[in-house]
């Protein structure tokens, strides 16, 4: 009588998390599309950079940054212990390795706050893992209205990040999926209906091969 393998239930499929990149320009509505994903997802976790930036005022290590110095810093990166690294205005950013890994494994997807060239060395460095959105406005008229009407930034520091804005929807082409943000509610949604969908991929879904052939699909009357 030949050996029957153990059957395997359906409770036994896991899934390989994901890594999230949400893209865009300033005010195209990036920071309120990640809030709701967020707040809708408890298995989606917001990636943690690690600094070299001081730490501000309640500010917590390893939630909000990991805080490190620029020796530190730059060890970490001859050690290739970042997915991807940038500096901005003096300080030093970068994502590291061996939080996200872990997660991923663990079935936890992790979203990333990252511009294009941010999105490039994750591209290089985790291609499999990885599903890239970028959000464009409805046109360049409605964008500059929106950062207008937040009443936060002078005339000048507006113009500067319609100047940027130009440069990073020029790189629009090099990402997974594109929401143009007409209605947020509806871009939500959409951004909702790509998670779902790569979460659902076969090649994210552990012990899924075992799972159909303990189904014994060749043994049919």
């Amino acid at each position: 009588m030949k050996d029957q393998a153990k059957p395997v239930t359906p409770d036994q499929v896991t899934r390989r998390g994901l890594m999230l990149v949400l893209s865009s320009p300033s005010g195209a509505g990036k920071s309120t599309i990640s809030r709701a994903l967020l707040d809708s997802h408890p298995e989606l976790a917001m990636s943690v950079s690690a600094t070299t930036r001081p730490i501000r005022p309640g500010e917590i290590d390893g939630k909000d940054y990991y805080f490190v110095d620029q020796l530190e810093f730059d060890k970490m990166v001859r050690l290739g212990e970042f997915l991807e690294h940038a500096t901005v205005f003096g300080n030093s950013y970068g994502t590291p390795r061996g939080p996200v890994m872990a997660a991923l494994e663990n079935g936890k997807d992790v979203l990333f706050d990252v511009d294009w060239q941010g999105t490039q060395q994750l591209r290089q460095n985790a291609l499999e893992d990885l599903v890239t959105i970028f959000i464009l406005p409805p046109s360049l008229q409605e964008l500059e209205r929106r950062l207008l009407t937040r009443n936060q930034d002078s005339a000048d520091v507006v113009q500067n990040r319609m100047d940027r804005a130009y440069a990073e929807m020029s790189h629009w082409a090099e990402y997974d999926y594109i929401i143009i943000n007409e209605d947020i509610e509806t871009s939500v949604a959409t951004a909702n209906s790509i998670l779902a969908a790569e979460r659902a991929r076969r090649e994210r879904q552990k012990n899924l091969g075992n799972f159909v052939r303990s189904m014994d699909l060749s043994d049919r009357n």
